[in-house]
This record gives C-alpha cells, structure tokens and sequence, in this order.
C-alpha cells in the first residue's frame, strides 16, 4: 500500500499599516494568490503594528507590508503590496 504524501502546508505572517492603501492591497492579493495557488494548504497571520507595534519590533520588521514566510523552510521576506504574481509565486518558491 503506498501512502500518497500530504502537500506541505504555507504559513505566512503579513506585517501591515491599518487600513493604507498597500496594505489592504496586499492583503486582497495574499488571499487571492493563496485560493489559486494553494487552496486548503495555507495560514495567513496578519498583524497589524499600529496595533501591535511590539511585534513588528520583536520580529524586525521596518518596513510594510513586509510578508514572511514560515513554512515551508526557507524562510522567505518580500516587502511590498504583492501585485506581481509571478515574482511573488518564484520568491515564495511555488511552483504555477
């Protein structure tokens, strides 16, 4: 009996400003990119460092919308309003 392996699961954090016109873009193009790509395999954080800032500081974050990448390894970092697909997909390491 072989086993068929389960795809590995994505988890991402996203690191915004409120309701700023980046960050809402990003967050729409995060969860549109994760339904086709990956549907049923992703976790998406989002954290809000006006109303955490501590976290954005404990993690390093300078700059938003930063997107970070837990898992699968390697740890992955893309800053901006993910609007490029195909470059986000590549730097995220899934394959289209």
């Amino acid at each position: 009996m072989t086993r068929s392996r389960k795809p590995a699961e994505f988890r991402f954090r996203l690191y915004i400003v409120g309701h700023a016109p980046n960050s809402v873009r990003a967050v729409t193009n995060l969860i549109a990119l994760c339904r086709q790509h990956l549907p049923d395999r992703h976790h998406i954080e989002i954290v809000d460092v006006l109303l955490e800032p501590q976290r954005g500081l404990a993690d390093k974050i300078m700059l938003t919308p930063s997107l970070v990448k837990y898992s699968p390894a390697p740890l992955v970092t893309i800053i901006g309003n993910l609007s490029d697909d195909q470059i986000v997909l590549q730097s995220l390491g899934i394959a289209t």
